[in-house]
């Protein structure tokens, strides 16, 4: 059926020496892959590659069959032209460590347009401004709340974080985070966006960043942590 909605591009693969398969994110059905023919044959087509750069947001015509197979687009184009994502180091690095976790995270091929809202918010929020060095950490925490194993509500008394249940218990077990590690996680529920980017220091980023990657790894099946959480570490070092 044809159809019109915004897209947040999640990867673009080559395909053989002239094709491109993109997955994306959309509003209208969730994650869908299309492919595009001869991608790299013309100079008109080269320059929509830059299109499919990672979480670049497109408002897309397409024709989705909705019968599993890859889907094409029939027009594109950027829905909002980010000033600084893709330019400024950090950014980039950020865009490309969260692309992968969709990537990786986001399975399903249904429309689930609370976390597409959540997730261009933020994104243009990225874009708008200077302090990103806890953005991804705030992001992965707050996608779980979408992905239904957001940690339970945090009880005076709870020191302990168990990680397959998602909550937090009063004595420590094999599947628990450390009391340190807790009071991190207890930390980063209570932060937002905006807030200050000295709320961590680089050792507390690095644990918190494990923490997550461990909770997602606990919570879905299958998952593979991202290649480019090494370089993130290291742009925030």
């Amino acid at each position: 059926m044809p159809v019109k909605t915004k897209a947040i591009v999640i990867s673009a693969i080559r395909y053989q020496e002239k094709s491109l398969v993109v997955k994306c994110f959309t509003a209208s059905d969730g994650l869908k892959s299309y492919f595009i023919r001869d991608a790299f044959s013309s100079r008109k087509n080269t320059q929509k590659i830059a299109y499919f750069q990672p979480l670049n947001i497109l408002e897309v015509e397409a024709v989705h069959k909705n019968k599993g197979r890859l889907e094409y687009f029939k027009e594109l184009k950027l829905a909002y032209p980010y000033h600084t994502l893709h330019t400024d180091i950090v950014k980039t690095a950020v865009a490309i460590f969260i692309s992968e976790m969709l990537h990786h995270s986001i399975k399903e091929e249904e429309k689930n347009l609370a976390l597409y809202d959540f997730l261009e918010t933020s994104l243009l929020w990225l874009d708008s401004h200077e302090a990103a060095a806890n953005f991804h950490l705030v992001l992965l925490l707050e996608i779980t709340k979408f992905l239904g194993f957001y940690p339970q509500r945090h009880t005076s008394g709870c020191l302990y974080f168990e990680m397959t249940e998602g909550m937090f218990i009063p004595n420590e077990t094999l599947s628990c985070l450390t009391g340190e590690e807790t009071h991190l996680l207890v930390r980063l529920m209570e932060l937002r966006f905006d807030h200050n980017a000295k709320a961590f220091s680089v050792a507390e980023r690095q644990v918190l960043l494990k923490i997550l990657l461990d909770y997602y790894a606990f919570h879905l099946e299958g998952f593979r942590r991202p290649n480019s959480a090494e370089v993130l570490k290291e742009v925030f070092s």
